[in-house]
């Protein structure tokens, strides 16, 4: 059995030609962070395009604002990127909203670069919602049985993940680009600011739990708690990536891609509230979303990062308690296959129990937690 910490570290991947340059759209966040260190390590050129520059990496930041198709024109105007690994998104008030603002951004940037003809391979990061609906509809009505396969039809409802496949099939068939969709469950990795991660929202409610004297109480469903799951790891989500977009079989598919184990949340949570030096308390009769366990963390936050000297005062770009409340509430069983990957060589494996224990280990190290 491997110790608690250990890491397995995979090759840094090297580029598959002389001159081959990634572009990492959302660099700073938790998949495109990921990237951007796999990438630069195996000796890559990169640019890494983002509001902020990330910081202690080697990679050119290209500043442009996602919506706006003149600010992208102008700041990949002179770009000539061979791969463009996109992993960005914006939350909108509504799926309708999502869809317009989305799949835009994914055509607009992809038509700033075509001028350029550079593109050899664009991958773009989605999710199981794919399977599940987007929010507004989410796991209601009929969906696949589990566990969820690639070539699944899609949900008759609107969902913002169709649109942005839209966007990309079409601009690689004008284009001329071979492309990847990976669809990811929900990402455990290192980000500050990001709307959906619930590595840094668990180590924030123990942190908080800790500080108030509260267990820590699973949030989520009876379903949850009992069924089987699966996650993935940002720096599997990145190997994948960048493994699709530089292997000739696994041009224009789409693939799911999880760690490779499965765990059930009983199992999990104890696991966790050790790590977190917290109390576990499991499901009982109910869901009790952090939402609700939350409403008055603000001011114990506040005393953590005082008392503790931590860098992000900021509980908001700590926690998304939402997002964890949506993921640890489903009624349904939610598990990926990644058979396609498989049968076509790619061979990474992570165990989702170290990749939190590595997470929050790296949290500590940052000053984001105590």
């Amino acid at each position: 059995m491997l110790p608690r910490r250990m890491s397995i570290e995979q090759n840094a991947p090297t580029p598959p030609f002389l001159g081959a340059h990634a572009l990492v759209v959302g660099a700073s966040g938790i998949t495109g962070s990921a990237l951007v260190e796999k990438l630069t390590a195996g000796g890559w050129e990169v640019s890494g395009l983002s509001r902020n520059p990330i910081e202690g990496s080697s990679a050119r930041h290209v500043r442009a604002d996602l919506r706006s198709a003149d600010s992208l024109a102008e700041a990949l105007g002179e770009l000539r990127p061979t791969h463009v690994f996109f992993c960005a998104w914006s939350k909108q008030d509504t799926e309708a909203e999502n869809i317009v603002v989305n799949k835009a951004m994914v055509a607009d940037l992809l038509a700033a670069l075509a001028p350029g003809r550079s593109v050899r391979h664009v991958a773009l990061v989605t999710g199981l919602k794919h399977y599940l609906g987007p929010f507004e509809a989410y796991a209601q009505g009929e969906m696949p049985d589990t566990p969820f396969h690639e070539d699944a039809d899609r949900l008759p409802v609107e969902n913002f993940y169709y649109a942005q496949e839209d966007a990309l099939f079409a601009a690689a068939a004008e284009q001329g680009f071979t492309w990847s969709v990976h669809r990811s469950h929900t990402v455990i990795g290192h980000a500050v600011g990001n709307a959906m991660n619930m590595g840094s929202t668990l180590a924030a409610y123990a942190a908080i739990c800790r500080a108030d004297g509260r267990p820590f109480v699973f949030p989520g469903s009876e379903t949850q708690w009992n069924s089987l799951v699966d996650m993935t790891d940002a720096g599997q989500l990145a190997d994948h990536m960048i493994w699709a977009s530089t292997t000739e079989a696994a041009a224009d598919q789409a693939f799911n891609v999880v760690n490779g184990d499965v765990f059930r949340w009983r199992w999990m949570w104890p696991k966790l509230a050790a790590a977190l030096d917290v109390e576990a308390v499991g499901f009982s009769e109910a869901p009790r979303p952090l939402e609700e366990q939350m409403a008055d963390a603000e001011p114990v936050w506040a005393r953590v990062v005082a008392e503790h000297g931590l860098v992000e005062p900021d509980l908001s770009r700590v926690a998304s308690w939402w997002h964890t409340d949506s993921d640890l509430g489903r009624d349904i069983e939610v598990l990926a296959d990644m058979s396609r990957s498989r049968l076509l060589g790619f061979t990474g494996y992570v165990r989702t129990e170290d990749s939190f224990y590595r997470l929050f280990d790296r949290y500590r190290a940052d000053g984001i937690i105590p």
